[in-house]
């Protein structure tokens, strides 16, 4: 075959592959690989007709930008792990920095909601917590360790079975966002609820000072989580309620990707609360000074991680 009619007959595709060497963030790396075939075969054939050829040393230009094309990406495979760490959840958590925002209020107001529930209804406490463990607390209260429950199990047995509660809450938070964001809403105002009426069922029985910092050793990160885990669902329930210029249900691939990768990113955020929970939570008398570290490293941790640092690494993009 001559020269030019071998250039002619090939021209198009090598064009084609040209943009895809531009643009390799939209190629899929099978496609790439399948380049890369293609242009080897066209470089061995050139070589053979056409050795000192411009044509040669075109496409020998072009093969060695496919392969470092495909190199590029499976090295990006064996880091994706740190990088998901690094950069890819911290970027997600700064584009769901509004669903977070409205999650920590929402939080908060029925915190506030049930404490002052608490505070002027004596039977509502029973309502949200139950009996049985109200009166286990009262008992708990009398013999001078009102947290005493924390210290009921074997340390591995209640690490394994919290730390797998707490995980499947936060999926629960998450999943039930498909319901235009009122499911996550309702779990989040519910576990708010929860908290604002233990602390105050601490506080009449004048036990706040003992049992409050016990209980934000392991809950700074477990209720920080929840209310991460709730952002993750109101980004994917707000994804069907307002799609924008997406289709609604390209929309809500989208957002479910997102708030998936945020309850996927919890899950170690979740373990360690469950080891702080099982092994350090029922020795309740130890030093206030080790309680606030603590609690003070736990907050440091959590803000930074979800807050800060997504802001930081938005800057200096």
């Amino acid at each position: 075959m001559r020269e030019a009619a071998f250039i002619k007959q090939n021209k198009t595709r090598w064009e084609e592959f040209e943009k895809v060497i531009k643009s390799p963030q939209n190629a899929q790396p099978d496609r790439l690989a399948e380049l890369f075939i293609q242009i080897t075969d066209d470089l061995a054939f050139a070589r053979t007709q056409y050795p000192e050829s411009r044509i040669t040393r075109y496409l020998n230009d072009l093969a060695s930008k496919v392969h470092l094309e495909i190199y590029k990406n499976k090295r990006e495979e064996k880091n994706r792990f740190i990088t998901f760490w690094k950069e890819e959840l911290p970027a997600v958590m700064y584009e769901v920095r509004r669903p977070l925002l409205y999650s920590l209020i929402i939080f908060l107001v029925a915190g506030a909601m049930g404490a002052v529930s608490t505070l002027h209804d004596d039977t509502f406490v029973r309502l949200i917590l139950g009996d049985g463990y109200v009166n286990m607390t009262l008992e708990n209260i009398k013999r001078g360790n009102p947290t005493a429950v924390y210290a009921g199990e074997s340390e591995l047995a209640m690490f394994f079975y919290i730390t797998w509660n707490n995980i499947l809450v936060s999926f629960r938070v998450f999943v039930f966002g498909i319901f235009a964001s009122l499911g996550t809403a309702f779990f989040l105002v519910y576990n708010g609820l929860m908290v604002g009426t233990f602390i105050m069922f601490f506080f009449k029985e004048q036990q706040l000072g003992q049992a409050f910092p016990v209980i934000m050793l392991h809950g700074t990160v477990e209720l920080s989580s929840i209310v991460i885990a709730a952002a993750a669902g109101f980004t994917m329930g707000n994804s069907l309620l307002f799609p924008g210029t997406y289709s609604r249900i390209d929309s809500f691939k989208k957002g479910a990707v997102k708030g998936l990768k945020v309850v996927m990113g919890l899950v170690p955020f979740f373990i360690l609360a469950g080891l702080i929970e099982s092994f350090v939570t029922r020795y309740a008398f130890m030093p206030m000074s080790i309680k606030l570290l603590i609690i003070g490293l736990s907050a440091l941790l959590m803000i930074y991680y979800f807050v800060i640092y997504p802001i930081r690494l938005k800057n200096h993009e």
